[in-house]
């Protein structure tokens, strides 16, 4: 009997139990073995998803939010066995990068049900390295992940983020040099930059419209708003899906990116605060994972 493995961030659901009663019984109507790995963190996920595909796993479930989906893909990388992400955080930005029903009963569904595609995932170098699905970052986006904090997330959602964000609309501005590939660095003043496989932003704003998951290519925003009216220029530019370029904001595309800072910033991967640090460094990983899609 095939297997079918869940792993589910238990923190993110008010009653696990059912959610974990309901994914065995859409298993067993499809004469599916179901394996479950319960956990807590984003480490607990990576481990357990390993454990997943060493147990003869044919499908993996990533039930929670980004730090979840995250993990499992980094497990999976290079496996060949597809990913379905069932969303159960606030952003979800991989979730929504491919279309998952944000409902997780129909997300399952989905999973069961879907197609496999293989997609692009983006790795930042040091420590190991960190594979993610939709973006990193250093400097502002990373200081109002940071500032959202969990608890606010889960009693107001993507709001917490917007609330954070205009908290740190006066973060100073800093040097930045932004290496792509082998081309010579550019030097930009900025409040920050992020690298994307996927380019959405929490609430569904499209910060990077050119982002694909499967095009070999990772996606640079360079944000550099001076003031007021700039914040508003950008925001209307989110909100409309402009790809124009000025000084607010400068995209760019390369399959590596280095990033330098002038001090030490905050940093984050698909949502989860990292070390702080002065640089970033980020490659693409082509077609390093088979992701579950809806039909």
């Amino acid at each position: 009997m095939a297997l079918v493995a869940f792993v589910v961030n238990r923190t993110l659901l008010h009653d696990p139990r059912r959610f974990v009663e309901r994914c065995r019984a859409a298993a067993e109507n499809r004469g599916l073995a179901s394996w479950f790995g319960p956990a807590d963190a984003a480490q607990d996920s990576l481990a357990l998803a390993r454990c997943a595909v060493s147990a003869g796993a044919s499908l993996v479930f990533a039930a929670g939010g980004d730090g979840t989906v995250r993990a499992c893909a980094e497990a999976l990388a290079g496996s060949g066995v597809p990913m379905a992400v069932v969303p159960l955080g606030t952003a979800n930005l991989t979730a929504r990068a491919l279309g998952v029903p944000a409902r997780p009963d129909r997300a399952v569904e989905a999973g069961f049900g879907g197609r496999d595609r293989t997609i692009d995932l983006g790795r930042v170098e040091g420590g190991g390295g960190t594979w993610f699905g939709a973006m990193a970052g250093i400097g502002l986006d990373a200081a109002v992940v940071a500032a959202a904090g969990e608890q606010l997330k889960r009693r107001f959602g993507w709001a917490a983020y917007a609330a954070a964000g205009m908290r740190k609309l006066t973060t100073p501005v800093h040097e930045f040099t932004v290496r792509l590939g082998d081309a010579e660095p550019l030097r930009r003043p900025a409040r920050s930059v992020v690298v994307a496989n996927a380019g959405l932003l929490p609430g569904g704003f499209t910060l990077l419209p050119g982002a694909r998951l499967d095009d070999g290519l990772l996606d640079v925003g360079i944000l550099a708003p001076s003031g007021a009216w700039d914040w508003i220029r950008l925001a209307g530019r989110l909100l409309t899906r402009d790809r124009r370029q000025d000084r607010a904001l400068q995209r760019l595309q390369a399959r590596r990116v280095r990033i330098s800072a002038d001090g030490i910033l905050p940093r984050q991967v698909d949502g989860e605060i990292i070390p702080p640090g002065r640089t970033l460094s980020v490659s693409v990983c082509p077609q390093a994972l088979v992701v579950r899609l809806p039909r």
